[in-house]
């Protein structure tokens, strides 16, 4: 009778197992790959300046004015906040794109900011920092007639001037109705928020080519007879305005903001339904309409 012979064992191996990896990198390993990406993003702005200096050659003897593109500024920032996500702060973001846009902006064609500090100086100065950061120069004004003066003797400066009713202002507006004279051709900041760090409302006046200004609102200069409380209600339905008494009308003269297309003949029929009648009226320029960031997307 055969012996069952024993089941044949497999042979041990001679390799020791492998430890399984861990979950959790070293903070070494994480302040590598932070340092790989601060070099990649450092690349990529170097990148970003070869591709503006091969622009500045394109473009040099084709354009004239400011390099300031509002249009297409204001369509990134528009994109900058619906693609923003993760713990960084979007005033972070958004600050650091303003930065890096102005700055290559200014390497272009260099220019000046001419800031009109009569609504207080630290807002002002805040607005004009966050949206242009240090590296193009600052020029202060006490009151928005200095700015738009200094804006249409110069070549392709920036004039900032507080988009509210400022005490003792004036009809400032009044000076960009000339053909040759600038025009309003954005409102910051370009995103709205809650606890904007550079909230102050300000119109950027400047020269800039037709085709690179955004007309999404138009602003008009207006002159009305006959304003008060109705006129006032009653325009504040159809359009965003700001009102300084007129004596040559007795009555005011109006900064109005209102949507592309929009009939002004309508704004009209409602001053005068309210008692109000417009002696005048001249288009000043354009700019984005208010885009509001939600609160969860601060």
């Amino acid at each position: 009778m055969a012996v069952p012979r024993p089941a044949m064992q497999p042979p041990k191996s001679s390799v020791c197992a492998m430890p399984k990896p861990t979950d959790t990198p070293s903070l070494a390993d994480l302040r590598n790959e932070i340092d790989r990406i601060d070099e990649s993003m450092h690349g990529l702005l170097m990148q970003r300046g070869d591709i503006i200096d091969r622009l500045i050659a394109v473009k040099r003897s084709q354009e004239t004015g400011s390099a300031f593109r509002p249009a297409r500024e204001a369509e990134m920032m528009r994109r900058l906040v619906k693609r923003h996500k993760g713990i960084l702060p979007l005033d972070t973001a958004e600050s650091i794109w303003r930065v890096i846009i102005s700055t290559f902006t200014y390497v272009q064609a260099p220019f000046s900011v001419h800031a009109d500090f009569s609504a207080g100086d630290a807002a002002m100065r805040d607005s004009a920092r966050f949206h242009f950061g240090f590296t193009v120069p600052f020029v202060p004004h006490m009151g928005a007639a200095g700015v738009v003066a200094a804006v249409s003797a110069s070549k392709g400066d920036l004039g900032l001037v507080p988009a509210i009713a400022v005490a003792g202002a004036g009809a400032w507006w009044s000076a960009l109705e000339f053909d040759s004279a600038p025009k309003i051709i954005a409102r910051l900041p370009f995103v709205e928020r809650a606890n904007h760090p550079a909230a102050l409302p300000v119109f950027v006046i400047s020269r800039v080519p037709a085709e690179a200004m955004v007309t999404e609102a138009e602003v008009w200069s207006v002159r009305v007879s006959g304003w008060g409380p109705k006129p006032a209600q009653a325009l504040s339905a159809l359009a965003e305005f700001i009102a300084v008494p007129d004596s040559a009308f007795d009555g005011a003269a109006l900064l109005i903001s209102r949507p592309q297309g929009g009939d002004f003949a309508a704004i009209a029929e409602a001053l005068q339904k309210a008692g109000g009648t417009v002696r005048s009226s001249a288009l000043v320029g354009s700019h984005a309409t208010r885009y509001t960031v939600a609160a969860d997307k601060n």
